[in-house]
This record gives C-alpha cells, structure tokens and sequence, in this order.
C-alpha cells in the first residue's frame, strides 16, 4: 500500500515555507531490505542516533523509515527553543534514583545545549542558532512569588547564579520590556534556532555520512528484529522506536505516550521602533511564570513566533491533520502575544500552526536498549525535545555500540513510564489537567496568590 502525501510543506507550518526543506525526490523504500540498524522516525532523536552511531562506526548500514518527510513532526515545527529544560524536576528525578543522579542530568542537559551550538557549527548547519539564553517574566504577584522560590530551589541544589539568576524590574526590563514585568528569571543555557532548517541540515550531514533516509515510507508495524512498512520488509539486528508525539498510532503503543497539541503563531516582521521597545535583542527566548506554557522567540528574520498549551487532548489517542489548528486556541495565542507586548497590536499575524509532542504518564523521558531483543526507544519528552532528544540520540548511539560515554549512567537511560490509563479515565485526566492549570492562570492573574489548584496538580505528579 503506497501512504497518501500529507500536505505541502509550506502549509505545515511557517518553519517549513524554506524551498529547501521537504521530500527528497525518490527517497522511498526500494523494496525489501537489509541493514545494521533501523531507525523508525526522521525527527531529532532518529537523525542525532544515526549522527552518533556513523559517527563513531562508518561501516554501519543505517535505515531511517519516515511515513512522510524528515521534519515533519515536532521537530520540525517546534518553538525553536534548544534549552535545558528537562521535563521532570530535579525532586522527580532524585525520588527515583538519587540526588547526584538529579543534579548529573540537570548538569548533562546544560553540556547539551553547548553541543548542539557545536555540531551545528562543525557541520556547517544553517538554522539561525544562537545562544542568549531564557528569559522567564513574572507579571503578577503569584508568578514574582514563584520566580524567587525557584531560584532558591536551584541555589539548594548546588546551582550558581551562571546557571539561573533572578531578576529585578529593571535587569528584566532591559532585556525584555512585556507589560505588568515585576521581575523574572533568566538562565543562559538556552539558544534560539530555527526548528526545521536543523531538521533539514542533520538529514543533509548523515545522508553525506552514508545513512540512508526512506520518506513516504509508513512503518505499520514493529516485530522481531523486522520491520514492515507501506513499501516492503526491512530487517535489522537493531531497531529504535523515534516516533515521540506519533508512538500512539503504532500497535500496542497507544497508551505509551499521550499525544498533546501544542499550537504557535507568527508575525510579519517587525520594524525596528517595534524592536527596541520590545528587546530581545540577542534574540532570548521569552515566556512567563503561568501554569499553562507559553513560549516565544525572535526570528533571524525579525518576527515574533510564539505558541503554548491549551488544545484538547483528544479522545483515544487521536491524531488527525485537523487537530493542528484550533481558531480558539490561536486567536488566545494572538491575544496573549499583544497583551504581552502592546506595541504589536495592529501588526498582521501572518502564520498559524500546531503540532502534537509526546508525553509520558509520570513526565519523565526515558531512554534504553534491550540488547536481547534488538529494541530501543526514547521519547517523552513533553515538549521540551530539541536538546533533550539529541542526548537521547547520543545515549542511544552510545548503548547501541556498546561505547563508554558518562551519558550511559544518566537516570533516564534503561527505565520505562508506565502506560497511561485506558479511556475513558485518560482523557477525562488529560484534560482536567490542562482546564486546571487553566483556571489556575486565571485566579491568579485576578489575586496575585498562588494557586492551591495548580499546587495539588503539580504535586499528584511527584514534580
């Protein structure tokens, strides 16, 4: 069965619009075949595993299977956010294994940031990186509250002001100037990109290496060391499971991961009156101290590109095309954006977009390989992907070859989230999770105390 073409690139998303970006012209599967390792998935973790293994193994035979083009999910259509952030807490993390092990992954997620600035570099990837760093703004006293008390936490755990400081007013505002600014809270570790260019230019470097990548090629199921797909069978001694926000549509995967929706829109570019009232001016990734995530950037090409949280998850696990977009949700991402930044009311909004990320019923990513059955996987990562799922793709490349490398100790390498609920338990959870951070922004936006809801919430989930 040949898989129907999904939509041009260009209507994707505005990351996809490059003429460069796309399927490559006669990538399919051949017919039956034969390799060393098969990769399920051309999103970051499946072409940074592929980046290590050949890396350190050129003679490998390396497969990539992707139903439709590389970049097409998240990792084209991200944020463009390359941070530090690992979904679970520090607390989280230490409750399962130890605190070292805690502050070891906080500490792996830094180096991460720096390593990506550097393939990037090394490889000659064009993707508008550049490392200034977050900037997360309190505006309301509920959030100021909660800026202070997590500066204090990462003081507790050992971390220094060069890895997450506070900010007054005035040190927030020169950076960035958003309205009601009480303070904020800024890390460095943390660099802008542009999503699918770095999608495009890592599938240009491992093709270059010798890894072969077969778009328009449907995985319909995973067996024994034995792929089959829309386009024939593929047989490996090893197969990794990259499939993140998109698990859910693979047999006996569906409660594996929950895929949530995550939607972004994007202005025309700004003038540079505009731009100076705004800041950003080495182009720092925004958001604010609000339950429900919001996250922006400024584009190399002088636009702001801003998303969040809040669409439905959909009952069973559902993926369709027409969940990428959500009038109600994109017009509150339109309304939060000017709210922010009053000087942009009036300026046209010229794309919006959306996509699914994979979350794991306790937020914690995993990672690992069953050297007896041949299987990898990673993913969870809750929509903090881009850095993560290179370490991802580095640990993976590193057990796969059986290589020293301190990654391989890391907490989240060999454990397993255990499955979400079947429904209709899971969407009714799901969704009152989101309505409950929801509610929570409000009453605290009205009350400037913090709120019991999202506490409790944040608490059920060990975080």
């Amino acid at each position: 069965m040949t898989p129907t073409h999904s939509p041009d690139p260009a209507a994707i998303s505005f990351w996809h619009q490059d003429a460069n970006l796309g399927r490559t012209p006669g990538s399919e599967l051949p017919g039956d075949t034969n390799v060393d390792v098969a990769i399920v998935g051309a999103g970051y973790t499946g072409l940074w595993t592929a980046y290590y293994l050949i890396k350190a193994d050129p003679t490998l035979r390396i497969g990539i299977l992707e139903k439709e083009f590389v970049g097409f999910g998240a990792s084209g259509r991200n944020g463009g956010w390359c941070s530090a952030i690992f979904p679970a807490s520090l607390r989280k993390v230490e409750s399962s294994s130890s605190r070292l092990d805690a502050t070891q992954m906080q500490r792996a997620m830094f180096s991460t940031v720096r390593e990506i600035g550097a393939v990037v570099a090394a490889e000659a990837i064009d993707c508008d990186f550049e490392q200034a760093g977050y900037i997360s703004t309190a505006r309301n006293a509920a959030q100021w509250a909660r800026a202070q008390r997590e500066v204090q936490v990462w003081r507790d755990w050992g971390f220094a002001a060069d890895d997450m400081q506070l900010l007054t007013r005035e040190e927030a505002s020169r950076r960035v100037a958003a309205s009601d600014l009480l303070g904020a809270t800024y890390t460095p570790h943390c660099a802008v990109l542009h999503p699918a260019k770095l999608a495009g230019g890592l599938a240009r470097v491992v093709r270059d290496l010798g890894v072969k990548i077969y778009e328009d090629t449907a995985v319909l199921e995973i067996g024994d060391r034995r792929l089959t797909t829309s386009r024939g069978s593929v047989r490996a001694d090893v197969i990794v499971r990259a499939t993140e926000g998109y698990t859910a549509d693979l047999p006996g995967a569906k409660r594996d991961l929950v895929p949530m929706y995550s939607l972004m829109v994007a202005t025309a570019p700004l003038s540079d009156e505009q731009w100076n009232e705004i800041g950003l001016h080495r182009r720092e990734t925004f958001s604010d101290k609000r339950h429900l995530r919001i996250y922006g950037q400024r584009t190399a090409d002088g636009r702001l590109a801003f998303g969040g949280r809040g669409a439905p998850y959909h009952f069973g696990s559902r993926i369709k095309p027409e969940y990428d977009n959500d009038e109600g949700v994109h017009a509150k991402l339109r309304s939060i954006l000017t709210e922010i930044f009053p000087v942009i009311d009036g300026v046209e909004f010229t794309h919006a977009w959306g996509g699914n990320l994979g979350i794991p019923r306790d937020w914690y990513p995993s990672v690992g390989y069953d050297r007896r059955t041949g299987l990898a996987h990673a993913g969870g990562y809750v929509g903090d992907g881009v850095a993560t799922a290179h370490l991802a793709g580095r640990t993976l490349a590193a057990e796969i070859g059986d290589r020293e490398d301190s990654v391989r100790a890391l907490p989240w390498a060999g454990r397993q989230s255990r499955k979400w609920e079947p429904e209709p338990f899971r969407w009714l959870g799901v969704n009152a999770g989101t309505m409950a951070f929801s509610i929570a922004d409000q009453t605290e936006a009205a009350s400037g105390k913090p709120s019991r809801l999202a506490s409790s919430f944040w608490s059920l989930l060990g975080h």
